[in-house]
């Protein structure tokens, strides 16, 4: 995977382990919280280099947004961070919108990288933009494709989301019983499904009855995963962040 670069977001207990596959660690350690302001997880590894994740998990809104600028700009000196990323997945708040302006403008201003979440994408016209992988219907090319023309492709970058889903047909809502790797395999076994590969969903599923009803099991692999980072750089993304609460188990594959 040359042609696409990959960084590997880590929660404070994951960092030393991450560290050993020498990519860029993103610490998925910080959130935004009520004035707003910056707060950071406790952990066992104080974070050092790489960029900081902020979440916005809890953010009720409301507050000035320079205080907070300047809280996650203090924090980047401090940790020598050479990015931020505003993974910002709520429903889009005004001050936050007007944060991620400022703070787009002063990263780029200090020769930081800066990422913000697709909804926020316009707020700042600089940064680059996270593109979700998790799909449960559509093309991930046109939905790559589809925000290559909002944004520009330049500004695009992959957060891989590892899917291993079980949807009831019909799917009521489109969404589906999350599963573990272990569930998923049991999953498998038990109905000696034949597993098949979806090139617009860019993942393998299989199918399945139990009693009356029809299944249909999404989910990833290394396999699938490679072929979504090559989908991306084909189309001129060049990042893409590998969360490795979700892909650690895949990395020798991935980067080996």
């Amino acid at each position: 995977m040359e042609q696409i670069g990959m960084i590997l977001a880590a929660k404070p207990g994951e960092v030393t382990a991450v560290g050993t596959w020498g990519k860029p660690v993103a610490h998925l350690a910080y959130r935004v919280g009520g004035g707003p302001h910056l707060f950071r997880a406790n952990g066992p590894v104080t974070p050092q280099g790489g960029l900081m994740v902020i979440d916005d998990a809890g953010f009720s809104g409301g507050g000035e947004a320079g205080g907070f600028c300047n809280e996650v700009l203090r924090e980047c000196a401090a940790r020598k961070f050479t990015g931020v990323v505003c993974r910002f997945l709520g429903r889009p708040a005004p001050v936050l919108s007007e944060a991620v302006g400022k703070l787009g403008e002063l990263c780029r201003s200090r020769g930081l990288k800066f990422y913000v979440s697709e909804p926020y994408g316009s707020a700042a016209p600089s940064a680059g933009v996270l593109i979700s992988t998790a799909l449960s219907g559509g093309s991930l090319q046109g939905r790559l494709e589809a925000a290559g023309e909002s944004f520009g492709a330049g500004r695009l970058a992959l957060w891989i989301e590892r899917t291993a889903e079980d949807f009831l047909l019909p799917s009521p809502n489109g969404t589906g019983a999350p599963l573990t790797v272990e569930e998923l395999e049991r999953r498998r076994e038990e109905h000696g499904a034949d597993v098949f590969f979806s090139g617009e969903l860019c993942a393998h599923y299989f199918t399945y009855m139990a009693g009356e009803k029809g299944h249909f099991v999404l989910f990833d692999d290394a396999g699938s995963i490679r072929k979504k980072l090559r989908l991306a750089a084909n189309l001129g993304i060049r990042t893409a962040f590998l969360p490795y609460e979700t892909t650690g188990d895949l990395l020798g594959e991935l980067l080996g």
